[in-house]
């Protein structure tokens, strides 16, 4: 009875293993790989900047862009200035270069038999070249003139749009002080004064030092080496001192008060005397379309 007793409890684990319901493989866990989602970015392909020249690389880039412009009378010198190659042509009767001075420079009234020439300087080379004068503006509103050059095709200087010059332009002149050769002077845009009608510059002036003959000289941006105007001359403080009890006086350019005709007073000039055609030409040239005025 005992032995009845003791194996009934190993009796009924028996039969609840073999009751016991097995578990299926589906039931069983697989081990599985997921891939992560590929990412994919864009990577925008920016060109090279373009390296800016050099101040010494401008400067020979500008100054081929200039002349010296010189009347004589019975072989002297009466007067000198300076002038842009703003514009070349060639026609049936050959190839012509137009020079951009002052009204001023080439008015010769106080003269019986003058000669105009226009001088180019390259290094110790000196050319000189008969000039007539084409187009003139009424002084001191318009004070430009334009000289035509014939037989000869010159570098064209790129006038500026009508509103890139801006106070704090880096700036150099290119002028023929005093009649001697080209020379170059350094410095900024001091003042941009604005038309309220036309909405266009009317006045530049720069505070870059010149001399007597620097009218119509160029002034270009060192950063674009654009003409951004032409010098019209500049004010003056008298200085009076004595020495050994004589009196002495003379004429002292005002830092920043040398003035000039900006680029829309240049191109409203060309246009208004029937040569606005030598800008689209220019332009035409340097693959751009016809000029016009444009944002910086």
């Amino acid at each position: 009875m005992n032995r009845l007793l003791l194996g009934t409890p190993l009796l009924w684990a028996l039969v609840s293993c073999a009751s016991a319901p097995s578990q299926s493989s589906s039931d069983t866990p697989v081990a599985t790989h997921t891939q992560a989602p590929l990412r994919v970015e864009r990577v925008l392909s920016r060109p090279e900047p373009t390296p800016q020249p050099t101040r010494k690389a401008m400067v020979r880039r500008i100054l081929p862009l200039n002349v010296r412009l010189v009347t004589t009378e019975d072989g002297k010198v009466r007067r000198s200035a300076s002038g842009v190659v703003i514009g070349t042509e060639v026609g049936e009767a050959g190839p012509v270069s137009y020079v951009l001075t002052n009204a001023h420079a080439v008015e010769q009234g106080d003269l019986t038999d003058p000669v105009l020439k226009v001088v180019l300087d390259r290094r110790a080379e000196t050319h000189e070249y008969a000039a007539e004068v084409v187009a003139t503006g009424e002084v001191p509103d318009l004070d430009l003139a334009l000289l035509r050059v014939t037989g000869v095709t010159w570098p064209v200087a790129e006038l500026a749009a009508d509103d890139e010059p801006e106070p704090g332009e880096d700036v150099v002149v290119a002028a023929s002080p005093y009649g001697r050769a080209l020379s170059i002077s350094g410095g900024m845009v001091s003042q941009v004064e604005w038309d309220k009608q036309t909405k266009h510059p009317r006045m530049l002036k720069t505070d870059a030092p010149i001399g007597y003959g620097a009218s119509g000289g160029g002034i270009f941006s060192m950063e674009t080496g654009r003409l951004l105007a032409i010098v019209e001359g500049y004010r003056t403080a008298k200085v009076d001192f004595e020495v050994a009890a004589q009196n002495f006086s003379f004429d002292v350019p005002m830092p920043g008060e040398t003035f000039a005709a900006p680029s829309a007073k240049v191109r409203g000039f060309l246009q208004a005397k029937g040569f606005g055609r030598l800008l689209e030409r220019a332009a035409d040239a340097d693959g751009a379309g016809p000029q016009k005025t444009a944002s910086r």
